[in-house]
């Protein structure tokens, strides 16, 4: 007979209260294995990273330390997920570079990869160093999984991009530079509608750029430097409206920088230098009101400084040096108040260089060496002591310095003294001396006045 205590029907009730707890506490969290209901991975997939793991890398005799990949735990540069069918699957694979595996120096590309359908994301960084190797095909296998694919600094990495890249639709991120591909860039890169940074960077790749590059159209980076890329920018690229970086520098690209350039309003950052553009910049440039950087040396332009630069208040980084430009600094370029760098060296820049410059509060290195500049240098002192050597001047043989900066030791400027034809590099013809420099004329100050004290007693002895 049943007695105090709590009704019969609470204790039931308390009793499969703590039953169901007991159960959701034995249920696994996040895909991890438990002894009641283990993940498991599919033995074909198992084996697949088995080879690729085998092949690439001796680290670890890996089916003896890790029998049981993405369940009983991963190694650095494995990544697992849960599957919608319940099984583990092989996200993720990183080598070459700690913690991750190391790749043994016979390595060459696993054509086993493929198998691993479920990859997300590949990553190889100086694999492929010694033994010749080539990007293979049966991408398209991995075709709806894909998002990143890195290959960089494979120095026995070689042959041509294969065109079945084209098919990786899930693919955001492709970067294959530092290897010494070869060939033409593929127009069936233009297919990858999800590509947001593309990196081609530092191969040997030739021929045109692609139009169909324009194609895509969520693009936010755009690496082809040092390539042997020929002939003009193609006006496409004025599709790329997302495109926040664009560097073509070390190439050999020809023609003139087309006017849809100036249509990216995302745009930060440009890099053309080392190629053979020529011509006027287009007055659409005043719409890149996002530049941060411009940075366009050694190119036979050949016409006058481009007013319009004063006009991207958010410019930090000016280089538009060793391209023949002519004619005076404009004012406006003393508006770029964010502007920390401005390099207009080994040009025909005239005229005096306008004070305004001395407002840019912001600046850090400033060339004006090697052009034909003139006057006075109409910095202050306060302007001078901050930049110390990050200024240079030199080359100019009209520019001078005021008498009242002499005293500051500013001889690092390269420049003479105004007002003084024994400093003015102008009238020596002697290329080992072009006028006194500061340290010479208080040298000779010096032994002009202790002869005069020797002079003046020599005479009160008498």
């Amino acid at each position: 007979m049943y007695s105090s205590g709590l009704p019969r029907t609470y204790i039931f009730v308390i009793f499969f209260l703590l039953l169901g707890r007991s159960t959701h506490q034995n249920k696994p969290r996040n895909g991890a294995a438990n002894q009641f209901n283990s993940p498991k991975m599919d033995p074909k997939e198992t084996e697949a990273l088995f080879e690729v793991m085998e092949s690439i890398s001796t680290d670890a005799v890996w089916r003896k330390a890790h029998p049981k990949p993405c369940i009983n735990g991963v190694w650095p540069g494995l990544e697992c997920k849960l599957g919608a069918d319940k099984l583990m699957h092989v996200t993720r694979l990183d080598f070459g570079y700690k913690p991750n595996p190391s790749c043994k120096k016979n390595a060459i590309f696993p054509s086993s990869i493929f198998k691993l359908q479920h990859l997300q994301g590949l990553f190889m960084f100086q694999c492929f160093m010694h033994t010749h190797t080539t990007i293979p095909t049966g991408f398209q296998n991995l075709a709806p999984s894909l998002q990143q694919l890195s290959l960089r600094a494979n120095t026995a990495l070689s042959g041509e991009i294969p065109s079945e890249l084209g098919s990786l639709k899930a693919l955001q991120v492709l970067t294959l530079s530092q290897n010494s591909l070869h060939g033409f860039i593929p127009q069936d890169l233009g297919k990858l509608s999800a590509l947001l940074h593309l990196d081609l960077s530092y191969n040997s790749l030739n021929g045109p750029i692609p139009g169909k590059i324009g194609s895509l159209r969520v693009l936010k980076g755009l690496d082809l430097s040092y390539n042997n890329l020929r002939g003009p920018i193609s006006p496409l690229v004025g599709n790329l409206k997302m495109l926040q970086k664009l560097d073509l520098s070390s190439n050999s690209l020809t023609g003139h920088i087309p006017v849809a350039l100036g249509s990216l309003k995302s745009m930060e950052f440009i890099a053309l230098s080392n190629n053979k553009f020529t011509g006027m910049f287009p007055p659409s440039l005043v719409n890149l009101q996002s530049l941060q950087y411009f940075i366009m040396d050694n190119n036979p332009m050949n016409f006058p400084l481009p007013a319009e630069f004063g006009s991207l208040r958010r410019l930090q980084e000016l280089r538009l040096a060793n391209s023949g430009y002519s004619g005076p600094i404009p004012v406006s370029y003393g508006k770029l108040l964010n502007l920390s760098s401005l390099s207009l060296e080994n040009n025909r820049v005239s005229g005096s260089i306008p004070p305004s410059l001395g407002n840019l509060s912001h600046i850090y290195h400033l060339n004006l060496s090697g052009n034909l500049l003139s006057g006075p240098v109409p910095f202050s002192t306060e302007f001078l002591h901050r930049l110390g050597k990050n200024i240079d001047l030199k080359g100019n043989v009209e520019l001078c310095i005021n008498a009242s900066h002499a005293a500051q030791s500013y001889q690092y400027l390269g420049v003479g003294i105004c007002g003084s034809p024994l400093l003015n590099p102008k009238l020596k013809s002697s290329k080992k001396s072009q006028g006194f420099s500061l340290h010479e004329m208080h040298w000779r100050m010096d032994i002009y006045i202790l002869g005069s004290w020797i002079l003046y007693l020599l005479l009160a002895c008498k």
